[in-house]
């Protein structure tokens, strides 16, 4: 069964703390929180204080995004804030190994994301690190756009490639796409303005979960 991992950019930022409980009571599995510091993307999204007031709000897992140029400064404070889990990009100039080792070290899980453009090959070398692949289904900084139509396909040459762990997607996905991503090994469904946006979350959340049993 997929697990839908609501993110916390489409919904209202004036009422981060009642739409996370809504998220939870909805039935949702995880909480997915961006991290952007409008150079590696352009956009600004959300500091590891945001994190930490997530965390007094909430018993699910978080899920924390870290789209920056070096998210090697920061890592130690958005761990310290309640990430239960952190995702740091292929693209970054950085020292992989060293930062999943980091992440790791504080007892959090590891995942690396890739853009719609970024080879598979990117990742490889790295499986046996990283708990999750992180498959952006479009560039990331902004909510609302289309799923980019390589990316299934991606999905599923990361499992041909033996990856084992939870694959995750970010980007463009709704109920009536879903099920077509969960068949080509989606595991972990990012979802923002198709759930903040509707009335009926918990009912939602329900049929995307009946969907993917199995």
């Amino acid at each position: 069964m997929i697990k839908i991992a609501p993110s916390i950019l489409a919904a209202d930022p004036l009422h981060l703390g009642e739409e996370v409980k809504r998220a939870e009571k909805a039935g949702c599995d995880w909480i997915h929180v961006d991290i952007m510091d409008g150079h590696f993307v352009p956009n600004l999204a959300f500091s590891p204080a945001v994190v930490a007031a997530i965390r007094r709000e909430t018993s699910l897992p978080l899920d924390v995004h870290l789209m920056m140029d070096d998210p090697g400064s920061m890592l130690d404070t958005f761990l310290s804030a309640g990430a239960d889990s952190v995702t740091i990009h292929a693209e970054i100039r950085g020292d992989l190994p060293e930062l999943l080792g980091r992440i790791h070290a504080a007892g959090a899980s590891a995942g690396i994301a890739i853009k719609p453009a970024t080879p598979v090959e990117r990742v490889i070398p790295y499986f046996e690190q990283a708990e999750m692949i992180l498959a952006m289904t479009v560039e990331p900084g902004f909510g609302g756009q289309q799923l980019d139509a390589r990316v299934p396909e991606k999905i599923s040459a990361l499992r041909q490639a033996g990856y084992t762990g939870e694959i995750e997607a970010d980007g463009g996905i709704r109920e009536d796409n879903l099920k077509f991503l969960t068949e080509h090994g989606l595991t972990v469904a990012v979802m923002g303005t198709a759930l903040f946006r509707n009335e009926d979350m918990e009912a939602a959340v329900r049929r995307m979960h009946e969907m993917t049993r199995n």
